[in-house]
């Protein structure tokens, strides 16, 4: 891409970065695709066919990125997820919060645009709400309590917190190499798992498990290629020094929405300042719910849904500060971290995932206790 002017490669960035998100949101809808939704089916029912799903897609962007990267055609090592700070309190905290908050507010941020699409007048709300607070959580008021409190706590490591880079310091096996060697063998495994039960065989909805997470995965990766690769800028004209074009953190990014929904509020906002410009972040939230919208009419699903009482309400706008301060303590959602961070290796995103899930099943946990 050489031969692209900056302005032609923050057109292709913004204009890819939609179409991807289109595709996302239309097959989220069709195959229900949700971590929430994932966590939920499990503790209430015992229904382990959409986590399935879920571990497909990790299988699939693990696999992707790790031949992206040995290919040398990116470099993750230079995302956010994986640089030497590990803030491991602030990863723990925030996904705890954020795993909670979206039970309380019927799904995660994926989840909530793509039930925007579906005509989800709580879900437009949740949006609303957790945008404000990821903005009040990077430049507000809860960023200057983040400072002082859990990002104060981290590890410096020695080099960036992918495994490859790792276990490199401690094998001497290049990090091309076991980056490969890690990525192949950690999404063999997951694969087999996915496959191999005789209750996946047997269900019903394999189709839909299997294409769901390939596309999604195979999106996640895709993102990356376009942000990493074809938005790179070796040397810009105007600066003489390299420069990823089109994103809002300066590097190479792929799908989260919490952040994201914060850029869009801003721009939205402040639509005639010049600083504001369409970034990849927010051509995805709005190619989500058009995705969506597209597959709700297409199967004649839209429609309107409001809130139920004033205790639904309450929960919803709880759920949305705790998913929006969450998601930017924990540097992204469950597809944030839970997808793009995972599938770099990174072990500040396998933490964060993994309080995800635990406050999800807190979560649920207090719904069933109110039930009770």
């Amino acid at each position: 891409m050489n031969n692209w002017t900056p302005e032609q490669l923050q057109h292709l960035v913004v204009a890819g970065a939609f179409v991807l998100a289109f595709v996302f949101g239309f097959i989220g809808n069709k195959t229900h695709f949700c971590t929430m939704g994932a966590v939920a089916d499990i503790v209430n029912m015992g229904d382990w066919g959409r986590m399935r799903m879920w571990v497909l897609a990790i299988a699939i962007a693990i696999l992707g990125v790790g031949l992206l990267n040995y290919a040398g055609l990116i470099d993750t090592r230079r995302s956010i997820y994986t640089q030497p700070a590990l803030l491991w309190l602030s990863l723990l905290s925030g996904g705890a919060l954020f795993g909670f908050g979206m039970v309380l507010a019927s799904g995660c941020g994926s989840k909530t645009l793509v039930r925007i699409g579906q005509g989800n007048l709580k879900s437009l709300v949740v949006l609303l709400v957790m945008g404000l607070s990821a903005l009040a959580a990077m430049r507000g008021v809860f960023s200057v309590l983040r400072r002082i409190s859990v990002d104060q706590v981290q590890w410096t490591l020695p080099t960036t917190q992918d495994l490859p880079s790792l276990l490199a310091q401690v094998t001497g096996v290049s990090v091309a190499t076991l980056g490969l060697a890690l990525s192949i063998t950690l999404s063999a495994l997951l694969i087999l798992w996915v496959l191999l039960p005789r209750a996946f065989r047997d269900s019903g909805l394999r189709r839909d498990i299997v294409w769901g997470g390939v596309i999604v995965g195979t999106l996640v990766v895709a993102a990356w290629f376009l942000t990493g690769f074809l938005g790179y800028l070796a040397e810009d004209p105007d600066t003489l020094q390299e420069r990823f074009i089109g994103t809002n953190s300066g590097t190479l990014e792929s799908f989260t929405f919490t952040a994201p929904m914060g850029y869009t509020l801003e721009l939205l906002t402040r639509w005639n300042d010049s600083a504001q410009t369409f970034t990849f972040a927010v051509a995805a939230v709005l190619g989500m719910v058009a995705g969506s919208a597209a597959y709700a009419i297409y199967s004649r699903s839209f429609r309107w849904e409001g809130f139920g009482d004033i205790e639904d309400t309450a929960h919803h706008l709880i759920g949305g500060v705790m998913m929006g301060l969450g998601g930017v303590m924990a540097l992204g959602c469950t597809v944030g971290q839970g997808l793009s961070g995972v599938s770099t290796l990174a072990v500040g995103s396998v933490l964060a995932l993994a309080a995800m899930i635990m406050g999800a099943v807190a979560g649920l946990r207090y719904q069933l206790w109110r039930l009770g």
